[in-house]
């Protein structure tokens, strides 16, 4: 990255739609490939549905992670100022309220 600017939200969030994308894709192939290799090998079509029912929660978990938020500095409070706003009191008036 060039510059310290954060990455635009539609930039970040088609990277995240992309990668959804493809590990859908890759539970679609799984889920192909435990119909089709079930014949062949058990333990292969087995692990198949396993990567079948795992993928969606894994694709859902990786498409909502967001970057955190940085933190950014408020511009309200900076700090208790040695000035007094009201004067010391020397010269021997009182306020009658």
């Amino acid at each position: 990255m060039i510059t310290t600017a954060p990455q635009s939200n539609d930039d970040e969030y088609d990277r995240r739609r992309k990668r959804y994308a493809i590990m859908m894709g890759l539970r679609a192939f799984c889920v192909l490939g435990a119909a089709l290799t079930y014949r062949v090998s058990m333990v292969l079509a087995l692990t198949f549905v396993v990567g079948g029912l795992v993928l969606p929660w894994c694709a859902v978990l990786i498409a909502n992670d967001r970057p955190p938020k940085k933190r950014t500095q408020r511009a309200g409070y900076l700090g208790a100022s040695a000035e007094r706003a009201l004067p010391s009191g020397k010269d021997d008036r009182t306020v009658d309220g």
